[in-house]
């Protein structure tokens, strides 16, 4: 039986023991016993000598450890490093840089970034219900601050609402329940609609600012509107929970990342969102919640870094 730690303490002592972090892992992700993560056997022998397990079926890549097929494949540290890491970014409200990391763990910042970036991957949710009863929708742009900006450039690039070369990220929540936020390249009508109809359950009380792109949304939802040039609440009728999570987002962006790549941001994004969703929980609750999403979901560093897209565009 594995311990669940509950404190950071907890976790550097328990984690500290190579067999700990094996075990822990192994328990989180075959919950009903070991099974062989290529064809799927039970039948399965550990091999104390080299620390894994082979499989009695007779096919290539018969051994295998709690890393094959998961966030940490192919990784040269040890569980002891990766599991802390994950502790730190799965519970720091504001998360953790590279650089703070790399000072944590005694590893490289550019080993820090990658980590960071594949712990991301373990913390996505794609099997969320869609979400119900009263729902706030919003958008927000992601980029520079004017007052931060040399007097040419802020003449040059703010423009209008300010909105020129920065990225558009929407967001949808749930009063009460989770939150989902996007990507989107503009926030136009369809755009916008669409992704509302792919999340949000038809019939639902939505609740937006008077964007002209939510405009026909009645015919599927309780539609209401609140015009922020007037007022910000209206009895019921606001989008204050969703400026709650943007200034949460804001903060991490601008306070721990300081500088996130276009590229890069939907990774950001589903890091926040995960602490918000999982906000009524404990430490230990979340961390055990993302160590047993690591199974999938490898990311390596020439798709990280579009490498990979590179490489096809140069060989077509």
């Amino acid at each position: 039986m594995v311990k669940d730690p509950r404190t950071l303490q907890e976790a550097v002592l328990y984690f500290a023991d190579p067999d700990n972090c094996r075990d822990y892992i192994a328990a989180m992700r075959w919950p009903n016993g070991i099974v062989c993560p290529t064809c799927g056997a039970a039948s399965v022998t550990y091999l104390k000598t080299v620390n894994r397990w082979q499989c009695s079926k007779l096919h290539p890549k018969r051994q295998f450890t709690c890393k094959t097929g998961t966030i940490f494949e192919d990784s040269p540290l040890g569980l002891d490093k990766w599991l802390i890491a994950m502790w730190l970014i799965v519970n720091c409200k504001n998360g953790i840089s590279s650089y703070e990391l790399h000072r944590n763990i005694g590893v490289c910042q550019k080993t820090a970034w990658f980590m960071n970036h594949r712990i991301r991957c373990a913390m996505q949710n794609g099997n969320l219900d869609k979400l119900c009863d009263d729902v706030e929708v919003d958008e927000t742009y992601i980029g520079g601050k004017s007052r931060n900006m040399h007097k040419h450039v802020r003449k040059q690039k703010i423009t209008g609402t300010g909105g020129k070369d920065k990225t558009v990220v929407f967001g949808m929540l749930e009063r009460g329940g989770s939150v989902v936020s996007i990507v989107v390249d503009r926030p136009k009508k369809g755009t916008l609609q669409a992704a509302i109809k792919d999340t949000v359950l038809t019939g639902c009380n939505l609740y937006s600012d008077a964007l002209k792109s939510y405009d026909g949304l009645d015919a599927w939802y309780q539609h209401q509107v609140i015009d922020h040039a007037v007022s910000y609440v209206e009895g019921n009728v606001h989008t204050n929970g969703m400026e709650n999570y943007w200034s949460l987002l804001k903060r991490t962006l601008s306070g721990t990342y300081v500088s996130v790549e276009p590229f890069h941001l939907f990774r950001y994004l589903d890091e926040q969102s995960f602490r918000f969703n999982e906000r009524g929980g404990k430490d230990g609750d979340r961390f055990r919640t993302v160590s047993s999403q690591v199974s999938g979901r490898r990311l390596t560093y020439k798709h990280l870094t579009g490498k990979d897209l590179a490489d096809c565009i140069q060989s077509s």
